[in-house]
C-alpha cells in the first residue's frame, strides 16, 4: 500500500475515534468524505462517488458545499446516523503543514437543535438508561433544544423500558456499554432508536446544582451518564439544561405502545399523520411550545384527581370568557417559542432575528397577565409568580438591533447607528468611501470622455477602474496604472484610488468584526435570563394549553367530567370525538356507557361495521381526555379515576419478527391479563377469531372469565361468538350488550346505537355484498348457511365429519332451548337482481366496485358505509 499523504493520516486518526459515526471533513470550501463514509453517504444522499488516486491505490471519496452541507445532514439524521463535523481550527495562511482540524461537534438524531431538523409541536428528547444491582434501570430524557430534562426509576423490565422510550417518542438511546445485549436487542426489535453508548458516569461541577431536586444517588448517576454524553458530544457549555425534574413513573395513566397506537392518540394507525388522531381534534393551541406540552399530557394522562380537577376548573373559568379568552388566543399567537429560542442563545447558536422575536414576545406580557387577571385574581399569582422584570433586555434589544438583520451575525449590518460610537466612527468612514468611489467614476468619464467607464471590486483585486478595449486610446498618457487585462476590457489603478480602498476595506472589516462583539456581548446579556424565561414559558404553554381546551369544549359541545368515588363508569350520550369530527354534524349517534357493580364487564355483540370498535375506542378516548383535564364529547360524565389502559383492536402483522395476526393477538391480550389492575381499563374486540372456530371460542371464554373472576378490570369485550352470551347467567359481572340494526325494505340499516340485549344475528354475507363479492359466492353462501340451519338436512358433507356432527350437536340444543342464540342465525338479506336496482342503487354499485377493500381501515370503511347509506335515503 501507497504511503498515506499527511492530510489522510489526519484523516484517519480523526475518523478513528469516531467510527460510528460520517466524518465530514473539511477541505476548503468543502466537507469530503471518504473511504466506506463516501460509499454510504453517496448512496444515502444520491450524490456522485468520484476518488483520490490511481488504480489500485485509489481512495473513494464525495463531497458537499460547506454553505449547503446541512441540508445533507438533515437527511441523513432523519435516517438515524450519526455526524461528526470536523473543522480547520486554525488559519491555513499561517500553518505549517497540514491545518490542524478538530471535530467541534458531533450531530445525532437526539441532539440536534436547528429548527429544520425539529418538529415544531413535539420535543426532540435523547434517552439514556443505567441499570443497578439491585434490579432497578434509571431512566432519563432530556430535549437539548428547550433543556428539559425528566428522570424515573424502573423495574428491570424490559416492556417497561419499551413503554417509556415509546412514550417518550425517543430518537436516541444512551447506554453504557456493558449493558446487556440481549435486552437492547428487544429493545431495539420493538422500537426504532439510534443507540450511542457512554461509559462514564462521573460528576460534571459545572452542573451540579442541576441535581440538587434529586434525593437519591441512582436518580444523579443517571443524569451524570446523559451529561456526560452530551457534553462529549456538543463540545461546548450547556447552560440552558433545566433542573432535573423526577416523575414516578406510576404517576401517569399508563398507556401502552400497542393500544397508543390503536387508539390513534397523536398519529392515525395507517399513514402515521396528527389529522385523524385525537390530537388533531383537540389540538387548540396557538404556540408551538404549547402544542409540545399538549402532545406530553395526551401522551401521559393524571391519575391525581386533585391536579386533574385543578385543570377542568380552569377550563370551566376561560369558557365563561369568550372574548377575553379570544382576545388572549390573539395575543399568544404573537409570543414566538421561547423555550426553544433561551436553548438557542444559551447553546450559542442564536441569530439577530431571533434575539428580535425574544423581544417581541417579552413584550405581549403585560397583554397577556392584563386579560388573564380579568378572569380571575388568582391567575397571575398561579403562572407569574416570579418577580423578574424583562424591560431591561427589552429595551437593550430595542435600542441596539436593526428591525430586520441578516441571518448572518459575521458580515454586519446587525447594529443601529447610534448604539456604539466606534462603530458609527467605521461606518461613516466607509460609507464616505463608497460616496468618494461613485464620485470619483463620475469624475473620469466626464475627463476621459468615456461614458462607459466603470469603477468596481472584486475580492482579489480590489478596487479598479475598467475601460472597455475600444476606448483604450481615449486615456491620457500615463493617467492610469495597469492592474488586469481581460478578453475585452483593461483594468487600472491609481494610487489616490489605492489609498481610499485601503480606508474603506479597513473600515468594513473593522465594522464587521466590531459588530460581531457586540452581538456577543447582547447574547451574553441575554443568557442572563435563560432561567427565568425558561419558567415563563411553562407558564405561557400550560395557558396555552387550557385556553385550547376550552375553545375546543364549545366548539365541539364538549361537558365536563366529574369522578365517581364508587367506581362507577356513567357516560350519557357519549361520542367518539375524531369520528364525529368527519360526519356533518349532528349526524353522529350518541350512546350511553354504564358500567357499575353488577355490569363491570360488557360483552358486546351486533353486526360487522355497526361501530363496536367505535364503541369502545370512544370510552377510552373520553377517559384519556378527562384524565389530562379537557372537557369530553358527552352530555354527562362520571368516571373513576383509572390507571392503565390495555386495548386490543384490530388486526395486524408483525412481520419482523415473524409473528402472525394472532400471535400478535394473543400478547397484546396476554400483556393486558398480566398487568392490569382492579382500576384499569381493558378493551378486547373480537379475541380468538385468528384461530378455528372452537379454539377461538374456548379462548375467548376462558379469556372472559380470568378478567372477570381474577383482574376484575372494566372490560368492553366484542364478539362474534353468540354462544358466548350465555355467560351472562354464569359471570354475576358481565351483561350483554349488542348494536341494533334493522330491516327496511330488504335491506339491513345499522343503527349504530348500543343497547343492552344480545345481537339476534352477525348481517356477514350482507357486509360481503356491500364489499361487492362475487354474486356466486354470496348466493352459495346463503344457501349452505340456510342448510345449516335445516340441522344440515342437504349439506354436502359427510356425516361423519367430527365438525358436522359437533355443529348438528350445536343446532339440537339450540331448537331444545329457544333461549339460546344458534351458532349459525336466520339468513336476513335479501338479494335484488341488478336488473331490478334502481339508478341510484347501480350508481352505487359502481362506487363500492372501485373502492380497494383490503386497504381500508374499519373506520375508513365504517365511513364508506355511512356514505352509502346518506346517498340511498
Amino acid at each position: 500500500m501507497a504511503e498515506q499523504t499527511p492530510m489522510m493520516k489526519q484523516y484517519l486518526e480523526i475518523k478513528a475515534q469516531h467510527a460510528d459515526a460520517f466524518l465530514f471533513f473539511r477541505l476548503g470550501d468543502f466537507y469530503e468524505l471518504f473511504h466506506e463514509d463516501a460509499i454510504k453517504a453517496a448512496q444515502e444522499l444520491e450524490i456522485t462517488l468520484t476518488g483520490r488516486g490511481k488504480g489500485d491505490e485509489r481512495i473513494p471519496m464525495c463531497g458537499v458545499p460547506h454553505h449547503s452541507a446541512e441540508q445533507y445532514m438533515v437527511r441523513l439524521i432523519e435516517k438515524g446516523y450519526k455526524i461528526a463535523i470536523c473543522e480547520q481550527v486554525e488559519d491555513p495562511a499561517v500553518a505549517k503543514g497540514v491545518v490542524k482540524r478538530e471535530v467541534v461537534r458531533i450531530l445525532t438524531p437526539g441532539t440536534v437543535v436547528d429548527k429544520r431538523m425539529i418538529q415544531e409541536k413535539e420535543n426532540n428528547f435523547i434517552t439514556s438508561i443505567t441499570d443497578f444491582a439491585d434490579g432497578t434501570i434509571g431512566f432519563i430524557r432530556t430535549d437539548l433544544s428547550t433543556g428539559e430534562n425528566e428522570v424515573t426509576l424502573l423495574n428491570d423490565d424490559v416492556q417497561e423500558i419499551i413503554q417509556e422510550l415509546t412514550s417518550s417518542r425517543s430518537k436516541e438511546l444512551v447506554v453504557d456499554p456493558q449493558f446487556a445485549e440481549e435486552k437492547l436487542a428487544q429493545i431495539k426489535q420493538a422500537i426504532h432508536v439510534t443507540v450511542s453508548y457512554e461509559e462514564n458516569a462521573d460528576i460534571i461541577s459545572d452542573y451540579v446544582t442541576l441535581t440538587e431536586p434529586l434525593e437519591q444517588k441512582k436518580l444523579q448517576t443517571t443524569f451524570w451518564r446523559m451529561c456526560q454524553y452530551l457534553v462529549r458530544t456538543q463540545k461546548r457549555a450547556l447552560n440552558h439544561l433545566q433542573p432535573v425534574v423526577y416523575y414516578p413513573a406510576n404517576s401517569y395513566l399508563k398507556i401502552d405502545r400497542h393500544s397508543k397506537r390503536n387508539l390513534e392518540l397523536t398519529e392515525t394507525l395507517r399513514d402515521k399523520k396528527k389529522q385523524g388522531s385525537l390530537i388533531g381534534v383537540i389540538d387548540q393551541t396557538v404556540t408551538a411550545m404549547g402544542g409540545r406540552m399538549l402532545k406530553k399530557w395526551v401522551e401521559q394522562p393524571l391519575i391525581q384527581q386533585e391536579v386533574i380537577e385543578e385543570r377542568l376548573n380552569i377550563v370551566e373559568n376561560f369558557s365563561s370568557f369568550y372574548f377575553e379568552r379570544e382576545e388572549l388566543r390573539d395575543e399568544l399567537k404573537e409570543v414566538y417559542d421561547l423555550e426553544r429560542l433561551v436553548g438557542r442563545i444559551a447553546y450559542g447558536n442564536v441569530n439577530a432575528r431571533e434575539l428580535l422575536q425574544l423581544k417581541r414576545s417579552l413584550e405581549k406580557l403585560p397583554a397577556v397577565k392584563s386579560i388573564l387577571e380579568k378572569m380571575s385574581k388568582n391567575y397571575s399569582e398561579r403562572w407569574f409568580s416570579q418577580s423578574t422584570s424583562y424591560e431591561p433586555l427589552i429595551a437593550l434589544l430595542d435600542k441596539s438591533l436593526v428591525e430586520d438583520p441578516p441571518i448572518s451575525v459575521k458580515e454586519g449590518g446587525l447594529i443601529k447607528a447610534g448604539f456604539h460610537e466606534e462603530l458609527d466612527t467605521y461606518r461613516d468612514a466607509s460609507v464616505n468611501g463608497k460616496r468618494w468611489i461613485a464620485e470619483l467614476e463620475q469624475k473620469e468619464r466626464q475627463l476621459t470622455g468615456i461614458k462607459t467607464l466603470k469603477v468596481g471590486y472584486n475580492k482579489v483585486f480590489g478596487y479598479f477602474i475598467e475601460v472597455t478595449r475600444a476606448n483604450v486610446q481615449l486615456l491620457p498618457e500615463g493617467r492610469y496604472e495597469r492592474k488586469q487585462t481581460l478578453t475585452n476590457a483593461e483594468r487600472y489603478i491609481t494610487p489616490e484610488l489605492k489609498e481610499k480602498e485601503a480606508i474603506i476595506l479597513g473600515a468594513e472589516e473593522k465594522m464587521e468584526q466590531l459588530e460581531y462583539e457586540l452581538f456577543l456581548t447582547i447574547r451574553d446579556e441575554a443568557k442572563k435570563y435563560v432561567v427565568s424565561i425558561q419558567e415563563l414559558a411553562k407558564s405561557i404553554s400550560e395557558i396555552d394549553v387550557l385556553i385550547g381546551f376550552a375553545t375546543v369544549a364549545e366548539n365541539n359541545r364538549y361537558t365536563k367530567p366529574h369522578f365517581s368515588t364508587e367506581n362507577k363508569v356513567n357516560i350519557v350520550g357519549g361520542r367518539h370525538p375524531v369520528v364525529e369530527s368527519v360526519i356533518p354534524k349532528g349526524d353522529y349517534v350518541a350512546n350511553d356507557v354504564q358500567m357499575q357493580a353488577e355490569r363491570e364487564m360488557l360483552l358486546i355483540t351486533g353486526p360487522n361495521m355497526a361501530g363496536k370498535s367505535t364503541y369502545m375506542r370512544q370510552l377510552a378516548l373520553i377517559v384519556v381526555m378527562a384524565q389530562i383535564g379537557s372537557y369530553v364529547p358527552a352530555e354527562a360524565v362520571e368516571l373513576p379515576i383509572f390507571d392503565q389502559i390495555f386495548t386490543r383492536i384490530g388486526a395486524a402483522d408483525d412481520l419482523a419478527s415473524g409473528q402472525s395476526t394472532f400471535m400478535v393477538e394473543m400478547l397484546e391480550t396476554q400483556y393486558a391479563l398480566t398487568k392490569a389492575s382492579q382500576n384499569s381499563l381493558i378493551l378486547l374486540d373480537e379475541i380468538g377469531r385468528g384461530t378455528s372456530t372452537y379454539d377461538g371460542i374456548a379462548l375467548a371464554q376462558s379469556i372472559i372469565e380470568y378478567i372477570h373472576d381474577e383482574v376484575k378490570a372494566k372490560t368492553l369485550f366484542s364478539t362474534h361468538y353468540h354462544e358466548l352470551t350465555s355467560l351472562e347467567e354464569s359471570l354475576d359481572h358481565l351483561k350483554n350488550v349488542h348494536v341494533s340494526a334493522t330491516e327496511e325494505d330488504g335491506h339491513v340499516v345499522f343503527l349504530h346505537k348500543v343497547i343492552d340485549g344480545q345481537a339476534d344475528r352477525s348481517y356477514g354475507i350482507y357486509v360481503a355484498e356491500l364489499a361487492k363479492m362475487p354474486t356466486a359466492v354470496t348466493s352459495r353462501a346463503e344457501e349452505l348457511l340456510f342448510q345449516l340451519e335445516q340441522g344440515m338436512k342437504q349439506m354436502p358433507v359427510a356425516a361423519s365429519t367430527p365438525f358436522v356432527e359437533t355443529v348438528k350437536e350445536e343446532v339440537a340444543v339450540a331448537k331444545e332451548e329457544p333461549t339460546q342464540l344458534s351458532l349459525f342465525p336466520e339468513p336476513a338479506v335479501e338479494i335484488k337482481k341488478e336488473e331490478s336496482l334502481t339508478k341510484a342503487e347501480k350508481q352505487l354499485m359502481k362506487k363500492i366496485k372501485e373502492v380497494d377493500v383490503l386497504h381500508l381501515t374499519p373506520f375508513e370503511a365504517m365511513q364508506k358505509v355511512y356514505e352509502w347509506q346518506k346517498s340511498l335515503k
